[in-house]
Protein backbone atom coordinates (compact mmCIF):
# COMPACT_ATOMS: atom_id res chain seq x y z
CA UNK A 1 0.00 0.00 0.00
CA UNK A 2 3.11 2.39 1.19
CA UNK A 3 0.69 5.13 1.74
CA UNK A 4 1.72 7.92 4.78
CA UNK A 5 0.07 9.97 6.15
CA UNK A 6 1.68 12.88 8.72
CA UNK A 7 -0.47 14.35 11.25
CA UNK A 8 1.14 17.67 12.52
CA UNK A 9 0.53 20.39 15.11
CA UNK A 10 -2.17 18.42 16.95
CA UNK A 11 -2.70 17.61 21.34
CA UNK A 12 -2.20 13.86 21.62
CA UNK A 13 -4.32 11.92 23.89
CA UNK A 14 -3.38 8.41 24.95
CA UNK A 15 -4.91 6.77 27.90
CA UNK A 16 -1.37 4.85 28.21
CA UNK A 17 0.66 8.33 28.20
CA UNK A 18 -1.53 11.15 28.66
CA UNK A 19 -1.48 14.10 26.95
CA UNK A 20 1.35 15.80 25.07
CA UNK A 21 2.05 17.78 22.08
CA UNK A 22 2.85 16.50 18.44
CA UNK A 23 2.05 14.37 15.56
CA UNK A 24 1.56 11.43 14.47
CA UNK A 25 2.83 9.68 11.42
CA UNK A 26 0.89 6.62 9.63
CA UNK A 27 2.21 4.18 7.27
CA UNK A 28 -0.13 1.82 5.60
CA UNK A 29 -2.31 1.26 8.35
CA UNK A 30 -0.42 1.16 11.82
CA UNK A 31 0.87 4.43 13.69
CA UNK A 32 4.71 4.46 12.40
CA UNK A 33 5.58 7.41 14.70
CA UNK A 34 4.53 9.87 17.28
CA UNK A 35 5.32 13.10 18.85
CA UNK A 36 8.49 14.93 16.82
CA UNK A 37 9.33 13.05 14.28
CA UNK A 38 10.75 13.41 10.50
CA UNK A 39 8.02 13.68 8.05
CA UNK A 40 8.66 11.62 4.72
CA UNK A 41 9.57 13.63 1.93
CA UNK A 42 6.16 11.83 0.07
CA UNK A 43 4.25 11.79 3.03
CA UNK A 44 0.68 13.40 2.90
CA UNK A 45 0.30 16.21 5.71
CA UNK A 46 -2.55 17.36 7.34
CA UNK A 47 -2.45 20.44 9.91
CA UNK A 48 -4.08 19.30 12.92
CA UNK A 49 -4.31 23.07 13.77
CA UNK A 50 -4.13 21.92 17.73
CA UNK A 51 -7.00 19.90 18.13
CA UNK A 52 -7.50 17.04 20.18
CA UNK A 53 -6.07 13.84 17.93
CA UNK A 54 -7.08 10.53 19.92
CA UNK A 55 -7.56 6.83 19.37
CA UNK A 56 -11.02 6.11 17.69
CA UNK A 57 -13.71 5.01 19.98
CA UNK A 58 -14.68 0.95 20.09
CA UNK A 59 -18.42 0.84 21.10
CA UNK A 60 -19.07 -1.93 23.52
CA UNK A 61 -22.56 -3.43 22.72
CA UNK A 62 -24.40 -2.03 19.72
CA UNK A 63 -27.39 -3.83 18.40
CA UNK A 64 -27.32 -2.45 15.13
CA UNK A 65 -24.89 -1.65 12.39
CA UNK A 66 -25.39 2.00 11.24
CA UNK A 67 -22.56 3.47 9.55
CA UNK A 68 -23.35 6.96 9.21
CA UNK A 69 -23.74 7.33 13.04
CA UNK A 70 -20.92 5.57 13.74
CA UNK A 71 -18.66 7.54 11.71
CA UNK A 72 -20.41 11.12 12.97
CA UNK A 73 -19.85 9.71 16.53
CA UNK A 74 -16.18 8.73 16.01
CA UNK A 75 -16.61 5.23 15.93
CA UNK A 76 -15.06 2.51 13.68
CA UNK A 77 -15.37 -0.19 15.76
CA UNK A 78 -18.31 -2.20 17.53
CA UNK A 79 -18.88 -4.85 19.68
CA UNK A 80 -22.11 -6.28 17.73
CA UNK A 81 -24.47 -8.12 20.24
CA UNK A 82 -25.52 -11.43 19.70
CA UNK A 83 -29.64 -10.22 19.15
CA UNK A 84 -29.51 -10.10 15.99
CA UNK A 85 -31.99 -11.99 13.85
CA UNK A 86 -30.89 -14.36 13.29
CA UNK A 87 -29.10 -14.98 17.12
CA UNK A 88 -25.63 -14.95 16.20
CA UNK A 89 -24.95 -18.81 17.66
CA UNK A 90 -23.51 -20.48 14.89
CA UNK A 91 -20.14 -20.00 12.92
CA UNK A 92 -21.65 -19.01 9.43
CA UNK A 93 -23.18 -16.25 10.95
CA UNK A 94 -20.55 -14.91 12.89
CA UNK A 95 -18.47 -14.92 10.33
CA UNK A 96 -21.08 -13.19 8.18
CA UNK A 97 -21.18 -10.75 10.73
CA UNK A 98 -17.65 -9.55 11.05
CA UNK A 99 -17.20 -8.96 7.44
CA UNK A 100 -20.32 -7.04 6.37
CA UNK A 101 -19.44 -3.43 7.70
CA UNK A 102 -15.72 -3.93 5.54
CA UNK A 103 -14.21 -2.13 4.52
CA UNK A 104 -15.77 1.28 6.58
CA UNK A 105 -16.34 -0.43 10.16
CA UNK A 106 -14.57 -2.99 12.21
CA UNK A 107 -16.93 -5.14 13.60
CA UNK A 108 -16.30 -7.67 16.03
CA UNK A 109 -19.17 -10.00 16.78
CA UNK A 110 -20.08 -11.08 20.26
CA UNK A 111 -21.27 -14.52 19.75
CA UNK A 112 -24.63 -15.93 21.65
CA UNK A 113 -23.82 -17.75 24.50
CA UNK A 114 -26.39 -19.72 24.79
CA UNK A 115 -28.32 -20.97 21.59
CA UNK A 116 -31.20 -18.98 20.17
CA UNK A 117 -30.31 -16.81 23.23
CA UNK A 118 -32.68 -18.96 24.97
CA UNK A 119 -30.50 -19.25 28.18
CA UNK A 120 -30.53 -23.39 28.32
CA UNK A 121 -28.07 -25.09 25.68
CA UNK A 122 -24.92 -23.96 24.94
CA UNK A 123 -23.50 -22.49 22.01
CA UNK A 124 -20.70 -23.79 20.16
CA UNK A 125 -18.13 -21.03 21.60
CA UNK A 126 -15.51 -22.68 20.53
CA UNK A 127 -16.27 -22.90 16.53
CA UNK A 128 -18.17 -19.36 17.05
CA UNK A 129 -14.98 -17.87 18.13
CA UNK A 130 -12.43 -19.70 15.42
CA UNK A 131 -15.78 -17.79 12.66
CA UNK A 132 -14.31 -14.59 14.19
CA UNK A 133 -16.61 -14.41 17.93
CA UNK A 134 -14.35 -11.92 20.18
CA UNK A 135 -16.54 -12.59 22.97
CA UNK A 136 -19.51 -14.31 24.26
CA UNK A 137 -22.57 -12.63 25.43
CA UNK A 138 -26.05 -13.24 27.34
CA UNK A 139 -27.68 -10.45 25.31
CA UNK A 140 -30.14 -8.18 26.18
CA UNK A 141 -31.41 -10.87 28.75
CA UNK A 142 -30.64 -12.24 32.00
CA UNK A 143 -29.83 -16.38 31.72
CA UNK A 144 -32.08 -17.26 34.85
CA UNK A 145 -30.41 -21.03 35.25
CA UNK A 146 -27.49 -20.31 37.62
CA UNK A 147 -25.81 -23.98 36.30
CA UNK A 148 -26.34 -22.66 32.88
CA UNK A 149 -24.40 -19.29 33.96
CA UNK A 150 -21.83 -21.38 35.48
CA UNK A 151 -20.90 -23.54 32.35
CA UNK A 152 -20.50 -20.33 29.89
CA UNK A 153 -18.01 -18.96 32.33
CA UNK A 154 -16.92 -22.14 32.73
CA UNK A 155 -16.40 -22.79 29.09
CA UNK A 156 -15.13 -19.36 27.49
CA UNK A 157 -12.80 -19.24 30.43
CA UNK A 158 -11.11 -21.73 29.22
CA UNK A 159 -11.05 -20.65 25.54
CA UNK A 160 -10.06 -17.03 26.89
CA UNK A 161 -13.22 -15.10 25.78
CA UNK A 162 -14.86 -12.93 28.52
CA UNK A 163 -18.77 -13.49 29.00
CA UNK A 164 -20.84 -9.86 28.50
CA UNK A 165 -23.75 -10.19 30.47
CA UNK A 166 -26.87 -8.37 31.54
CA UNK A 167 -27.18 -7.61 34.64
CA UNK A 168 -31.41 -8.22 35.73
CA UNK A 169 -32.98 -10.80 37.53
CA UNK A 170 -35.82 -11.85 35.21
CA UNK A 171 -38.34 -13.30 37.51
CA UNK A 172 -38.36 -9.91 39.71
CA UNK A 173 -38.48 -7.38 36.26
CA UNK A 174 -41.16 -9.44 34.77
CA UNK A 175 -43.26 -7.44 32.36
CA UNK A 176 -41.88 -4.03 34.22
CA UNK A 177 -40.88 -1.22 31.63
CA UNK A 178 -39.49 1.31 34.67
CA UNK A 179 -37.55 1.32 38.04
CA UNK A 180 -40.13 0.82 41.08
CA UNK A 181 -40.34 4.74 42.72
CA UNK A 182 -42.46 7.87 42.94
CA UNK A 183 -42.41 8.82 38.99
CA UNK A 184 -43.61 4.97 37.81
CA UNK A 185 -46.16 5.27 40.77
CA UNK A 186 -47.56 8.47 39.10
CA UNK A 187 -46.98 7.58 36.07
CA UNK A 188 -49.35 4.15 36.45
CA UNK A 189 -46.31 2.07 34.89
CA UNK A 190 -45.79 -1.53 35.53
CA UNK A 191 -42.26 -1.31 37.24
CA UNK A 192 -39.73 -3.15 39.44
CA UNK A 193 -37.28 -2.61 42.31
CA UNK A 194 -33.90 -1.91 41.18
CA UNK A 195 -32.38 -4.42 43.32
CA UNK A 196 -33.18 -6.97 40.63
CA UNK A 197 -29.93 -5.62 38.97
CA UNK A 198 -28.00 -6.28 42.21
CA UNK A 199 -29.24 -9.73 42.53
CA UNK A 200 -28.20 -10.36 39.00
CA UNK A 201 -24.74 -8.90 39.22
CA UNK A 202 -24.35 -10.59 42.99
CA UNK A 203 -24.80 -13.92 41.30
CA UNK A 204 -22.90 -13.42 37.92
CA UNK A 205 -20.10 -12.18 40.35
CA UNK A 206 -20.02 -15.09 42.48
CA UNK A 207 -19.93 -17.62 39.68
CA UNK A 208 -17.25 -15.50 37.75
CA UNK A 209 -15.02 -15.67 40.66
CA UNK A 210 -15.27 -19.05 41.59
CA UNK A 211 -15.03 -20.40 37.55
CA UNK A 212 -12.00 -17.38 37.01
CA UNK A 213 -13.60 -16.50 34.12
CA UNK A 214 -13.51 -12.82 32.68
CA UNK A 215 -17.36 -11.28 33.12
CA UNK A 216 -18.18 -7.92 31.68
CA UNK A 217 -21.26 -6.50 32.88
CA UNK A 218 -22.08 -4.49 29.65
CA UNK A 219 -24.60 -2.05 31.92
CA UNK A 220 -24.61 -1.35 35.39
CA UNK A 221 -26.82 1.72 36.32
CA UNK A 222 -27.40 1.56 40.70
CA UNK A 223 -25.53 2.16 43.51
CA UNK A 224 -25.79 -1.78 45.13
CA UNK A 225 -24.61 -2.38 41.53
CA UNK A 226 -21.48 -0.60 41.78
CA UNK A 227 -20.59 -1.42 45.32
CA UNK A 228 -20.79 -5.27 44.36
CA UNK A 229 -18.70 -4.53 41.58
CA UNK A 230 -16.17 -1.99 43.71
CA UNK A 231 -15.68 -5.30 46.50
CA UNK A 232 -15.54 -7.79 43.91
CA UNK A 233 -12.53 -5.42 41.72
CA UNK A 234 -11.18 -5.73 45.39
CA UNK A 235 -11.12 -9.33 45.85
CA UNK A 236 -9.11 -10.08 42.91
CA UNK A 237 -12.76 -10.94 40.99
CA UNK A 238 -12.04 -10.41 36.65
CA UNK A 239 -14.99 -7.97 36.50
CA UNK A 240 -15.60 -4.88 34.25
CA UNK A 241 -18.81 -2.82 33.82
CA UNK A 242 -19.76 -0.28 31.61
CA UNK A 243 -22.86 2.41 31.35
CA UNK A 244 -24.12 4.50 28.60
CA UNK A 245 -24.59 8.42 28.87
CA UNK A 246 -28.51 8.48 29.89
CA UNK A 247 -27.99 6.50 32.92
CA UNK A 248 -25.04 8.98 33.98
CA UNK A 249 -26.87 12.17 32.67
CA UNK A 250 -30.43 11.46 33.40
CA UNK A 251 -32.91 9.89 36.08
CA UNK A 252 -36.30 8.38 35.85
CA UNK A 253 -37.63 11.51 36.54
CA UNK A 254 -37.01 11.85 32.47
CA UNK A 255 -39.98 9.23 31.72
CA UNK A 256 -42.37 12.12 33.16
CA UNK A 257 -44.10 12.99 30.11
CA UNK A 258 -44.56 9.69 29.06
CA UNK A 259 -41.91 10.50 26.04
CA UNK A 260 -40.67 6.90 24.75
CA UNK A 261 -37.77 7.95 24.04
CA UNK A 262 -36.63 7.29 27.41
CA UNK A 263 -37.33 3.63 27.33
CA UNK A 264 -34.67 2.09 27.69
CA UNK A 265 -33.09 -1.07 29.14
CA UNK A 266 -32.60 -1.40 32.02
CA UNK A 267 -35.17 1.41 32.41
CA UNK A 268 -33.56 4.95 34.01
CA UNK A 269 -32.88 5.00 37.88
CA UNK A 270 -33.65 7.18 40.60
CA UNK A 271 -31.05 10.34 40.95
CA UNK A 272 -29.29 8.62 43.57
CA UNK A 273 -28.52 5.96 41.68
CA UNK A 274 -27.83 8.09 38.94
CA UNK A 275 -25.04 10.31 41.89
CA UNK A 276 -24.05 6.88 42.54
CA UNK A 277 -23.04 6.09 38.51
CA UNK A 278 -20.97 9.45 38.46
CA UNK A 279 -19.13 8.58 41.62
CA UNK A 280 -18.81 4.97 40.09
CA UNK A 281 -17.32 6.78 37.07
CA UNK A 282 -14.87 8.95 39.16
CA UNK A 283 -13.44 6.24 41.06
CA UNK A 284 -12.36 3.67 38.61
CA UNK A 285 -15.83 1.41 39.08
CA UNK A 286 -16.70 1.83 35.71
CA UNK A 287 -14.44 0.75 33.07
CA UNK A 288 -16.40 1.33 29.25
CA UNK A 289 -18.46 4.13 28.35
CA UNK A 290 -20.74 2.20 25.30
CA UNK A 291 -24.03 4.20 23.16
CA UNK A 292 -26.23 1.47 23.25
CA UNK A 293 -27.47 2.77 20.38
CA UNK A 294 -30.15 0.73 18.67
CA UNK A 295 -32.67 3.29 16.74
CA UNK A 296 -36.08 2.59 16.85
CA UNK A 297 -38.34 3.72 14.25
CA UNK A 298 -41.70 5.36 14.78
CA UNK A 299 -43.43 2.03 14.47
CA UNK A 300 -41.79 1.25 18.09
CA UNK A 301 -41.62 4.60 19.89
CA UNK A 302 -44.64 6.35 18.85
CA UNK A 303 -46.96 3.79 21.38
CA UNK A 304 -47.90 4.31 24.75
CA UNK A 305 -44.83 3.90 26.88
CA UNK A 306 -45.61 0.37 28.26
CA UNK A 307 -45.81 -1.17 24.66
CA UNK A 308 -42.92 0.77 23.44
CA UNK A 309 -39.72 -0.93 22.76
CA UNK A 310 -36.67 -0.44 24.85
CA UNK A 311 -33.89 1.70 22.98
CA UNK A 312 -32.57 4.81 21.94
CA UNK A 313 -30.04 5.75 19.28
CA UNK A 314 -26.73 6.38 20.80
CA UNK A 315 -23.46 6.17 18.39
CA UNK A 316 -23.41 10.33 17.04
CA UNK A 317 -23.82 11.61 20.74
CA UNK A 318 -21.59 9.16 23.15
CA UNK A 319 -18.85 11.03 22.32
CA UNK A 320 -20.19 14.76 23.10
CA UNK A 321 -21.85 13.45 26.07
CA UNK A 322 -19.05 11.52 27.34
CA UNK A 323 -17.04 14.57 27.14
CA UNK A 324 -19.25 16.48 30.08
CA UNK A 325 -17.57 14.21 32.25
CA UNK A 326 -13.99 15.97 31.73
CA UNK A 327 -15.69 19.47 31.70
CA UNK A 328 -17.11 18.62 34.92
CA UNK A 329 -13.50 17.51 36.16
CA UNK A 330 -14.91 13.71 36.77
CA UNK A 331 -12.40 12.10 34.20
CA UNK A 332 -9.42 13.63 32.64
CA UNK A 333 -9.32 13.76 28.65
CA UNK A 334 -7.56 10.90 28.53
CA UNK A 335 -8.81 8.67 31.10
CA UNK A 336 -12.01 9.15 29.04
CA UNK A 337 -10.47 7.71 25.79
CA UNK A 338 -9.46 4.68 28.32
CA UNK A 339 -13.39 4.51 29.11
CA UNK A 340 -14.20 5.03 25.41
CA UNK A 341 -11.02 3.31 23.02
CA UNK A 342 -8.78 1.35 25.07
CA UNK A 343 -10.63 -0.65 28.21
CA UNK A 344 -13.38 -1.85 25.38
CA UNK A 345 -10.69 -3.07 23.20
CA UNK A 346 -9.20 -4.78 26.12
CA UNK A 347 -12.80 -6.79 26.46
CA UNK A 348 -12.88 -7.94 23.22
CA UNK A 349 -9.11 -8.93 23.08
CA UNK A 350 -8.00 -6.37 20.37
CA UNK A 351 -4.79 -4.35 20.37
CA UNK A 352 -6.33 -1.07 20.12
CA UNK A 353 -7.66 1.94 21.74
CA UNK A 354 -3.97 3.77 21.98
CA UNK A 355 -1.64 5.92 20.51
CA UNK A 356 1.11 3.49 20.71
CA UNK A 357 3.88 2.35 18.17
CA UNK A 358 2.16 -0.29 15.69
CA UNK A 359 -1.33 -0.06 16.58
CA UNK A 360 -3.42 0.18 14.07
CA UNK A 361 -3.94 3.94 12.96
CA UNK A 362 -7.81 4.27 14.10
CA UNK A 363 -7.91 7.60 15.06
CA UNK A 364 -10.41 10.53 15.30
CA UNK A 365 -9.34 14.73 15.46
CA UNK A 366 -11.54 16.07 17.77
CA UNK A 367 -12.78 19.94 18.49
CA UNK A 368 -13.62 19.06 21.66
CA UNK A 369 -15.61 22.99 22.32
CA UNK A 370 -17.24 23.17 18.92
CA UNK A 371 -21.34 23.67 19.92
CA UNK A 372 -23.96 21.90 18.71
CA UNK A 373 -27.64 21.28 19.40
CA UNK A 374 -28.93 17.28 19.83
CA UNK A 375 -31.96 17.36 17.41
CA UNK A 376 -33.51 13.85 17.13
CA UNK A 377 -34.59 14.80 13.45
CA UNK A 378 -31.31 15.45 12.01
CA UNK A 379 -29.39 12.53 13.63
CA UNK A 380 -27.77 10.57 10.72
CA UNK A 381 -28.72 7.48 12.54
CA UNK A 382 -31.45 4.84 10.69
CA UNK A 383 -33.49 6.66 13.64
CA UNK A 384 -33.46 9.86 15.96
CA UNK A 385 -34.94 8.05 19.34
CA UNK A 386 -32.30 10.12 21.64
CA UNK A 387 -33.48 10.62 25.18
CA UNK A 388 -31.19 13.94 24.96
CA UNK A 389 -33.15 15.38 21.99
CA UNK A 390 -32.77 19.18 22.25
CA UNK A 391 -29.77 19.03 24.55
CA UNK A 392 -27.11 21.77 23.76
CA UNK A 393 -23.75 19.92 23.54
CA UNK A 394 -20.13 20.10 22.93
CA UNK A 395 -17.90 17.78 20.65
CA UNK A 396 -17.46 17.20 17.05
CA UNK A 397 -15.35 14.43 15.33
CA UNK A 398 -13.45 16.31 12.35
CA UNK A 399 -11.76 13.49 11.08
CA UNK A 400 -11.68 10.07 11.39
CA UNK A 401 -9.03 7.36 10.16
CA UNK A 402 -10.04 3.56 10.14
CA UNK A 403 -6.53 1.91 9.66
CA UNK A 404 -5.01 5.09 8.13
CA UNK A 405 -8.01 4.91 5.81
CA UNK A 406 -9.69 8.49 5.99
CA UNK A 407 -13.55 8.30 6.50
CA UNK A 408 -14.58 11.32 7.74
Amino acid sequence: MNRTIALLNATLVCPLAGVSKGGILIVDDRIAATGLFEVPEAAERIDCKGKLLAPAIVDLGVFAIDLPAFHRGGIVRVGLMPDQSPVLDNPGLVQRAALIGRPDLWIHPIAAATRGLAGKDLAEMAINCAAGARAVGTGATWIADSGVMRKVLAYAGDLGLTVIAHAEDAGIVGAAVATAGETATRMGLPAAPAIAEALAVARDLMLAEETGAALHIRQVTTAAGFDLVRAAKRRGVRVTCGITPAHLFLSDIAMSDFRTFARLSPPLRAESDRRAALAAVQDGTIDVLCSGHEPRGPEAKRLPFADSDAGMAGAETLLALALGLVREDLVTIDRLFALLALNPAKVLGVPTGSLTLGAPADLLLLDEHAPWQIDSDRLVAKAGNTPFDGLPVQGKVLRLFKGGTALV
